[in-house]
Formats: structure tokens, sequence, C-alpha cells
């Protein structure tokens, strides 16, 4: 696993736990980003790409960042997902020929060279038949983003579409699993003006 110290607090945790004290003034709404996802395959699977669209209408409120931190450390990760899924949409990501889903957590701080990061965050649409058989993949419901753009909209980002959350042993952050080693990489970021 993959402490979020430096990777996701550097998305998830710090936007979690700052969100509150940025005040959520830096980005310029609505935004929207396109992006070439690049997923090299796993073991048994080829690779794949394709475009994908983001849409964020809103920034997480620092409430709504701390109630999450505060359920995943005291309540575990399956009560992360039903407080996650039960916050208003941020926003949307969808692929071509594919209906668009909500985003429930969208963060955004200062990046280098005047640009931004963004950290965006959902629970993953589970299929019927993967909802009545359980499988392996059913105990990783969450979805994390992390763009990065600078001062003209462009720049590159991960995807990690399944990944299971846990809370480190001294509940000051979130850890995701294989977060380095399995996401999907977002090449050509773009801000859609």
């Amino acid at each position: 696993m993959l402490a979020l110290h430096k990777v996701l607090v550097g998305a998830a945790v710090v936007a979690l736990t700052a969100a509150g004290s940025s005040g959520q003034t830096t980005g310029n709404l609505p935004g929207r980003f396109t992006a070439f996802a690049v997923s090299t395959g796993g073991p048994n699977s080829n690779p794949v790409a394709s475009q994908v669209e983001i849409t964020v209408d809103r920034w997480s409120s620092a409430g709504e960042a701390e109630q999450l931190m505060t359920v995943l450390k005291e309540q575990g990760p399956e009560k992360l997902l039903e407080s996650l899924r039960s916050m208003k949409s941020v926003g949307s990501i969808r692929t071509p020929g594919n209906l668009a889903y909500d985003l429930h957590f969208a963060h955004v701080e200062p990046g280098e060279d005047g640009g931004q990061r963004i950290v965006l965050a959902t629970d993953r649409p589970l299929s019927y038949w993967e909802a009545v058989n359980r499988p392996r993949t059913y105990d990783y419901p969450f979805t994390f983003i992390e763009l990065h753009v600078n001062g003209g909209g462009e720049g590159e980002g991960k995807l990690a579409l399944a990944t299971k959350i846990t809370s480190s042993r001294d509940g000051k952050t979130m850890e995701l699993e294989n977060y380095q080693s399995q996401p999907i990489q977002l090449n050509s970021v773009r801000r859609v003006k």
C-alpha cells in the first residue's frame, strides 16, 4: 500500500484536510478537462487507450473533507464509501459512448508555475454481475483522479479506477492500495475553455 502522505495526500489527504484552510478559491468553475487515458493493462489484459472528459462544477467544502477523514478513521472504508456516495455531485467523468458518472469530491490547490493540482474522488460504478457475484474487484470500490495542469491549462495526471482505501495506523492519512503501480496515466490533459 502507498501512504497518501506524499502521493494522494499530495492528492487526497492534504486535499481532505487542507480544503478548509484554502477556501477552494483557486479554481475557475466550471472546469472541463479532456485527457487521453492510457492503461498498460495488467498481467491478464491488453493495453487500452481512450479519451476521457472530466467536468468539475464545484469544489468540495472543508466540512465535506473533514467528514470523509473522520468517517474513515472512526468507522472504516465501508462507511467512507457510504458517506462519499451520499455527497452532492461535484461534477462528472465520461468516456466516448458511455454515460457520465458523478464525481463526489473535488479539491484544487495551487501548483507549480501558476498551475493547479486537482484531486477528484468518487465511488466506482459496479455492474449487476459484479454486485451479485462479488468477485475480488468488488473490494475496490473507489476511484481517484489526480491532475496537474500548468498556467496554460495543460498537463498530465493519474486515474486509479478501482482502488481500496484504508486509514494509516496513526489515523492521520489515507492509504490507497497499488496507487503507484496500477494507475491509468492521463496524458495530454487540457482545460477546455
